[in-house]
């Protein structure tokens, strides 16, 4: 009995030699396996890039032609609406776009510098007149724009625009427009 346990012990408990041997005929290993993962994830990698890249140019070309001449003009009929808040988002968004002459002059050729006027002088609450101000400051930086600002009568609306203690920058704003009129010689 001793002499046979050990034979059944290794006829049950034995390795199948079907798998065995499929193992022992292949050529795959591990680095195969790793450079494989490794190319595969290369190429992915680059599919998902041009992926992104294709995604990105296509929001791009749908989403920036607002931020040209389009906000420009959204931002001038912004001035339109009744609401004080809309108005001086306008004037605000006007502001940051007079950075050139070139834009500056788009601004009056659209419009803007008689809007921020006719703003100007309905003004009822000083933050709006602040930002009004702000905007006709930015856009007195190029000559021809103070000359469009004159031929609309910038003058006697700033002018008109009164002083407040509480707000030293309307102020400043309003001296700094007239002192432009003035060097260019359209204060008379």
């Amino acid at each position: 009995m001793r002499a046979l346990a050990p034979h059944l012990n290794t006829l049950l408990f034995k390795r199948r030699p079907w798998n065995s041997q499929s193992r022992n005929f292949s050529s795959f290993n591990g680095k195969d396996e790793a450079s494989l993962e490794q190319e595969a994830e290369r190429k992915i990698g680059w599919l998902l890039k041009l992926f992104f890249a294709g995604t990105a140019t296509f929001v791009a070309y749908q989403f920036f032609p607002y931020m040209g001449d389009n906000l420009m003009h959204q931002s001038v009929s912004l001035l339109h609406v009744k609401d004080p808040l809309f108005k001086r988002m306008g004037a605000s968004r006007l502001a940051r776009f007079a950075i050139d002459d070139q834009r500056r002059m788009k601004i009056v050729e659209i419009g803007g510098a008689q809007e921020l006027l006719n703003m100007l002088g309905s003004a009822k609450d000083e933050r709006t007149q602040k930002e009004a101000l702000k905007a006709l400051s930015a856009l007195s930086k190029s000559d021809e724009a103070v000359k469009a600002l004159h031929n609309a009568g910038a003058i006697s609306v700033i002018k008109s625009t009164p002083d407040t203690f509480e707000d030293a920058e309307i102020g400043t704003y309003k001296l700094n427009i007239l002192k432009r009129f003035q060097d260019l010689r359209y204060d008379i």
